[in-house]
């Protein structure tokens, strides 16, 4: 495989296995997106990517991470969406989208305007949780859901599938990383339900199963589903066990014959104050385990900066694509970069083709 062979996903091709991560703008108002959505996205399209990932979208204004997350809850997010996914197709690009649940880490505040959750009384909501565990001191207690309220949550991922089909993108990624809903119900240390979505591996993984199940239901057999996890917790290895990579390989065995299409390997977010051995590619040996011992495409994230880095990545059979996220906010032409230093070809836009 090479970086810049195309990537068949149903009936879709990514032109290249180069993808831009999703990455929270916290600037929607209401969660209706807005032209600096259309301009990073769309300049990230012009940029060569395979495929733009819309940030962390909500499904419910409950689920949303700040008070500025986009979401995809109500029929005007949907038309705000619809000219952005439009112009990332014109642009050659597939349009994805990453459906979110905060659960716990809902109602914060966004990165510049402080640290936490938003204070009480200045626009702050209830949060949710599979267990009335807050994510860190200071941190509002959520509420344990029960099981209506999970009921009600698998709802609403099938209800926004839908509306991410009207408003035009091709590519949904389910968000169970970074310490969110999904993870929190897969790690034993936020789940401590006694319930049947609490317990075993099988109950703390029958949330994202019955979500992933609900969204197949609804969303075309010809588009491509992905499945964003966090490959470990960086629990101490001298506490409780927390998730960790080989539950991570069951998640994917699991998954796949429902209808996911690739496992995002990322990791962490669940846990305050842990130590990550941060270093260039250092989740990548994550993904590559996930693809080879549960045979389903992986793509790997965090921390890959260069060209040849990225390639490496592809021709080693360790993921099947690669996710830019910080590197594309630096150089949104990122691809065109790597193309020209690897010697590949890429179509620039013609208005574009003098500078190529």
């Amino acid at each position: 495989m090479n970086l810049f062979d195309p990537f068949p996903q149903r009936s879709l091709s990514l032109r290249n296995r180069l993808v831009v991560s999703p990455m929270c703008e916290y600037s929607a108002i209401d969660g209706v997106p807005n032209d600096w959505h259309l301009v990073h996205l769309g300049s990230r399209a012009v940029g060569g990517a395979g495929a733009v990932i819309a940030e962390a979208t909500a499904v419910s204004a409950q689920g949303r991470i700040s008070p500025q997350d986009a979401g995809l809850w109500n029929q005007g997010q949907v038309e705000a969406w619809q000219p952005i996914t439009r112009f990332i197709k014109s642009q050659g690009a597939v349009a994805g989208v990453q459906l979110a649940h905060a659960g716990r880490k809902a109602s914060t505040l966004r990165p510049w305007d402080g640290h936490g959750p938003v204070p009480a009384g200045q626009g702050d909501w209830q949060t949710v949780a599979p267990s009335a565990l807050p994510f860190d001191e200071g941190w509002q207690t959520p509420q344990a859901l029960d099981e209506a309220g999970i009921a009600a949550v698998i709802a609403d991922f099938r209800a926004t599938a839908q509306r991410a089909l009207a408003a035009g993108f091709e590519l949904i990624e389910l968000h169970a990383a970074h310490g969110y809903l999904m993870h929190q119900f897969l790690s034993p240390l936020s789940n401590q339900r006694s319930d049947r979505y609490g317990g075993s591996f099988d109950n703390r993984s029958r949330l994202v199963r019955e979500i992933v199940t609900a969204v197949r239901e609804v969303w075309p057999a010809e588009l491509p589903l992905w499945l964003r996890v966090s490959a470990t917790d960086w629990a101490p290895a001298d506490g409780p066990r927390g998730w960790d990579v080989e539950q991570s390989v069951q998640l994917a065995q699991q998954v796949k014959p429902l209808g996911v299409d690739l496992i995002d390997v990322s990791s962490g977010g669940l846990l305050p104050h842990v130590k990550i051995p941060l270093a260039p590619g250092y989740q990548v040996p994550f993904a590559a385990r996930i693809r080879h011992e549960a045979g389903i495409a992986t793509g790997a994230v965090g921390m890959i900066t260069e060209a040849e880095q990225a390639a490496a990545i592809v021709a080693n059979g360790e993921a099947d694509v690669v996710l830019i996220a910080r590197e594309s906010l630096r150089d949104p032409y990122f691809p065109r970069r790597a193309a020209q230093l690897l010697g590949a070809q890429i179509e620039a836009p013609v208005q574009y083709q003098r500078a190529w």
